[in-house]
C-alpha cells in the first residue's frame, strides 16, 4: 500500500509540472499587439511584446472631426469594407475600434498622410494596411491593443461651403458645414488602378475615400 501511494504521489507531482508547463506555454504564445498611433506627428507604431515592427505615416480626424484618444481594443475586421455613412467610400482593410465607427484603414489618397484630414478614422496606405490587417488577424483581435494620443495639428486651409438646395432638413438652403476632404461635395471619382506602393506618386484625385 505504501508503495502504491509512493506511485501516486509521484504521478500527481508529474502531472502537475505537466500543467504548469501547458499554461506557461499557453501564456507565452499569446503575444500582446501594441498598435499607437500619435495624432500631433501623424504616425503610427506597432510592436509585438515590446518588439518594435513598424513606423508608418498615417491621416487622423480633422477638426470637428478628431479621432479620439485613449486606449481601446478592435472589435471587428473587414478586408474589404464601404463607408454606408460617406457615399459608399471603400475603406479596404477595416480595423474598427470604436462602436461609432473609427477604425483604421487602408486609403488611396497617399498625398494626404502625414496631414489631419479624415472623418476620425486612422488612414494608412493600402499596402501598410494590409501588413497590419494579417498581423491582427495572427495575433488575435483580443491580444490588440490601440493607443491614440496626441492633438489635431495644422491640418490645412478648409474647403469654402457651397450653397444646398432646399430640403426639409435645410429649409433655407443654407451653407452646410464642409470639411475639407468632404466626399460628397467633390468632383466624381475617376477610374482608377489602384497602386499598392508607398514610394509611387499620389493619384490625382479630388476627394478623399472613408472617414
Amino acid at each position: 500500500m505504501e508503495s502504491l501511494s509512493v506511485h501516486i504521489n509521484r504521478l500527481i507531482a508529474s502531472l502537475t509540472v505537466a500543467i504548469v508547463a501547458v499554461l506557461a506555454l499557453g501564456q507565452t504564445a499569446q503575444a500582446e499587439l501594441l498598435i499607437k498611433v500619435d495624432k500631433t506627428a501623424q504616425r503610427m507604431t506597432v510592436s509585438v511584446n515590446g518588439e518594435h515592427l513598424y513606423d508608418w505615416q498615417v491621416t487622423t480626424g480633422a477638426s470637428g472631426y478628431d479621432t479620439p484618444s485613449g486606449t481601446f481594443k478592435p472589435f471587428r475586421m473587414e478586408i474589404d469594407h464601404y463607408s454606408d455613412e460617406y457615399d459608399n467610400a471603400p475603406m479596404p482593410y477595416s480595423i474598427f475600434f470604436t462602436q461609432t465607427g473609427n477604425a483604421i484603414h487602408g486609403t488611396y489618397e497617399q498625398r494626404n498622410l502625414g496631414r489631419a484630414v479624415s472623418h476620425g478614422c486612422v488612414r494608412l496606405s493600402v499596402k501598410n494596411a494590409a501588413t497590419l490587417w494579417n498581423l491582427v488577424k495572427q495575433e488575435k483581435m483580443a491580444n490588440t491593443k490601440v493607443v491614440l494620443s496626441g492633438a489635431i495639428p495644422d491640418a490645412g486651409p478648409v474647403a469654402r461651403a457651397r450653397p444646398m438646395p432646399l430640403t426639409a432638413g435645410n429649409p433655407t438652403g443654407a451653407p452646410m458645414p464642409l470639411a475639407a476632404d468632404e466626399p460628397r461635395y467633390g468632383a466624381p471619382l475617376p477610374q482608377y488602378q489602384p497602386r499598392f506602393d508607398d514610394n509611387q506618386p499620389p493619384f490625382p484625385f479630388t476627394s478623399l475615400f472613408g472617414r
